[in-house]
């Protein structure tokens, strides 16, 4: 079992940095099975990156588009929720499994490997993806505000001076733990489905119903949905993250199960959310337009103070963990294909370009919310965004996993098989959407 370094990362061997290739480490043989297996001190050491990124990616504008989901196609978009976990994992197992055995981020690794212009491509994707995301995210914030009467304002400038002091003063271990800690705010919804009754007719009968996609709106929302569950951020700050904490190859599986938590908590998070729109608002003619008429509409089930700390504790959670995990993606992408010191244990000083750009992340994405339009319509959008740009994310991990990864690290046949299955599935859905709207 590894040991505990000083700041809580997991220990690295002597000589080893944030920015050294393991592959250019002396290779030691392969461990036995006994020295390979791990306790639960050794998982609760790793724990942390995988389930802070699900739960961030479970945010205010997935929330609302899983919501959106049940208001207008009742149960029939629930099998996609269960059927999008062994996708998310797949492709976030392979974003670990990276980061852990060259040690680098995948701006970085992809500088390395494809040069500079293709760095600073995926970091220009990176970049759209996330000014969307934090727009969505102090939307919510600004949303839960407005269900107690406090003007956008009172919310979203707290807010966002909340995150910048805690990064610029907090290390890893700390802002790791802030992070989860509000994304667990999210099982409100869990138990807000359990409340609203559903009917387990209803959702059986959803879950096989092919008969909505025809209809004009499914086919986006599918796509949103996509998009909703794995987003080219969350690949940015995983691999960043397994850096920062140190996570050694010989850890590698208590990182699988670290992830497969994770993605298995995020896609039960957007069910339940599904469900408790389905119950409560599917046929009956509501107009989800805003965080404070999702509240209205599920008071008659929950009741109105219930029903309005369930969404300040889900949608504000939720929108706080995933601003800082993608401001944070953000920071250490442009850092890290600049080849600029990037670690949350350094000080501002040493690292001004990384504090920089998450300041001034955090702080754009703050104001321009004031001028945002709809949040349900603004959230469809950037999944839909997101789902296009996945493509290029997916495609990217593989070909970094063909060149990089060494034989005892490389992806099997069958993994890789379903790799290109789910980028072949992805670029098909989002071209049909493309198609469907031109032709709209």
């Amino acid at each position: 079992m590894s040991g505990v370094a000083q700041d809580g990362e997991v220990a690295a061997p002597p000589g080893w940095t944030a920015s050294t290739s393991r592959a250019t480490l002396p290779q030691a043989p392969p461990e036995p099975a006994s020295v390979r297996r791990f306790a639960l001190p050794t998982l609760l050491l790793v724990l942390g990156p995988g389930l802070m990124v699900m739960l961030a990616d479970t945010d205010a504008g997935s929330i609302v588009t899983a919501a959106q989901s049940g208001t207008r196609w009742g149960y029939r978009l629930l099998a996609l929720q269960l059927l999008l976990i062994p996708v998310l994992y797949l492709v976030m197992e392979l974003t670990v499994r990276l980061g852990v055995v060259t040690g680098k981020g995948h701006a970085e690794l992809i500088r390395e490997e494809f040069g500079n212009r293709w760095a600073l491509f995926s970091v220009g994707a990176l970049i759209i993806s996330a000014i969307g995301a934090l727009v969505t995210e102090f939307a919510g914030v600004a949303g839960i505000g407005r269900l107690f009467g406090l003007p956008a304002a009172a919310t979203v400038i707290p807010a966002a001076l909340a995150l910048i002091a805690l990064v610029v003063t907090g290390g890893y271990r700390r802002v790791e733990l802030v992070g989860i800690t509000l994304g667990l705010f999210e099982l409100a919804f869990v138990a807000a489905a359990v409340l609203t009754h559903p009917s387990a007719h209803a959702m059986a009968a959803g879950l096989v119903s092919t008969s909505s996609f025809s209809k004009p709106g499914f086919v986006e929302l599918i796509v949103a949905n996509v998009g909703a569950v794995i987003m080219p951020w969350m690949v940015f700050y995983q691999q960043g993250a397994v850096v920062q904490k140190r996570i050694q190859p010989r850890n590698l599986r208590a990182a699988r199960i670290d992830t497969g938590i994770g993605a298995v908590l995020t896609q039960v998070v957007m069910a339940a959310v599904l469900v408790a729109a389905a119950a409560t608002l599917h046929g009956g003619g509501h107009q989800l337009g805003s965080v404070a008429d999702l509240s209205a509409a599920l008071s008659p089930a929950l009741g109105h103070e219930t029903a309005r700390y369930v969404l300040a504790l889900g949608v504000g959670g939720a929108a706080l963990v995933a601003s800082i995990v993608v401001s944070l993606a953000l920071a250490w992408a442009v850092a890290e294909a600049l080849g600029k010191p990037r670690s949350l244990n350094d000080s501002v000083r040493r690292a001004p370009l990384f504090y920089g750009l998450f300041t001034a992340s955090v702080t754009v994405g703050a104001a321009l919310v004031l001028t945002s339009r709809s949040l349900v319509g603004l959230s469809v959008d950037v999944e839909v965004l997101n789902a296009l740009l996945l493509p290029l994310v997916i495609g990217f991990l593989l070909a970094l996993a063909a060149r990089v990864l060494p034989k005892r690290h490389s992806l099997s046949g069958k993994r890789r098989v379903a790799l290109l299955v789910v980028l072949a599935t992805v670029t098909a859905v989002g071209v049909l959407w493309v198609a469907l709207s031109l032709g709209a």
